[in-house]
């Protein structure tokens, strides 16, 4: 019996979501069968879209044009002005989508960028974003944001706060949910037996022996000696301007990162075009392209598909290892 198809959902209409759903299709054809949820006059003119009514048609329906589950939206969309009485229609086919995968009518779901002040202006969007809602969705309280590229996998443990949030907000507690989730989901999405994690410390030097900073000695050393005792592989907590260079990335399989940008830089300057966001501790497979809406792009069919692509084939990846799992 071959597998469900992966959802994409189309994301703000107005950005380059449904244009790259398109050039996504025309490069990957019926090689890794995906079908679009959105609307069909979101999409570029003279698009051969196939219109489905079941996700199992999507393999058939690729072998002529995008397969397109349609979800009708409140008005048309203009590229690059998000229309407020489209913002429902944009968290309503997350919310389909999350339901396709649920029930195994999809086998993962991939999500095209949203544009989350629309969301909050048009329809009171009450997440701080994508993630936030999946996770709401799912029903789970804690969940996990891994970048990925060839080259490298980084999991930021606070995100979306400022620096000078950060030592707060870092606890013993989130720290050591953030490692064991991304232990557990290497081990069952990407068939690593036994994951090497790398930790950074969150000062400078990694502290330096107290010098720069006590949360090395105080807060995170003491909890990775903890998790190795479970038998995690776990090195650190390490000096993170050491941590990424070529040689260092060959003795670990992630990185996790203590802020934000201690993660994103170097994974995006290691692959800016294809890096893959990747939602750990869901019930289900979520990817997701690495960029925004682009909305100064958006309509002009200059948009790289690249992140797309990568975030349909390591859904499909993931896919696969889990049902081999099973």
């Amino acid at each position: 019996m071959s597998r469900a198809p992966i959802a994409l959902t189309c994301g703000e209409p107005a950005g380059v979501g449904p244009e790259l759903a398109v050039a996504a299709w025309q490069r990957l054809g019926t090689d890794l069968p995906f079908f679009l949820i959105g609307d069909a006059r979101h999409l570029p003119d003279g698009v051969c879209a196939i219109e489905i009514a079941d996700p199992a048609e999507t393999a058939d329906a690729a072998r002529h044009g995008l397969p397109l589950l349609a979800h009708e939206f409140a008005a048309p969309a203009v590229a690059g002005q998000p229309a407020a009485e489209n913002a429902q229609g944009v968290i309503d086919v997350i919310t389909r989508g999350v339901d396709l995968v649920q029930s195994g009518a999809a086998s993962a779901l991939c999500t095209g960028p949203i544009h989350k002040k629309a969301l909050k202006d048009g329809a009171g969007f009450a997440f701080p974003g994508h993630t936030e809602f999946l996770a709401h969705l799912a029903g789970v309280d804690q969940v996990v944001m891994m970048l990925a590229c060839d080259q490298l996998r980084v999991v930021p443990v606070t995100i979306h706060i400022a620096i000078k949030d950060v030592p707060t907000a870092l606890t013993q507690e989130l720290l050591a949910d953030n490692i064991r989730i991304t232990d557990a989901a290497l081990r069952r999405d990407f068939g690593l037996k036994a994951p090497r994690i790398a930790v950074a410390g969150l000062n400078p030097h990694a502290g330096e022996g107290g010098a720069m900073g006590m949360e090395e000695i105080e807060m995170i050393a003491p909890l990775l000696e903890e998790l190795r005792g479970e038998g995690l592989n776990i090195t650190g907590p390490l000096p993170a301007d050491t941590m990424f260079h070529a040689r260092a990335r060959e003795g670990y399989d992630v990185a996790i990162c203590m802020y934000h940008d201690q993660a994103l830089i170097p994974i995006k300057t290691l692959d800016f075009d294809r890096g893959v966001n990747v939602t750990l501790g869901l019930p289900f497979i979520r990817t997701s392209p690495d960029h925004g809406t682009a909305f100064d792009i958006a309509g002009q069919g200059i948009a790289k598909p690249d992140s797309v692509i990568e975030a349909l084939k390591m859904a499909d990846r993931m896919a696969r290892m889990r049902a081999d799992g099973q």
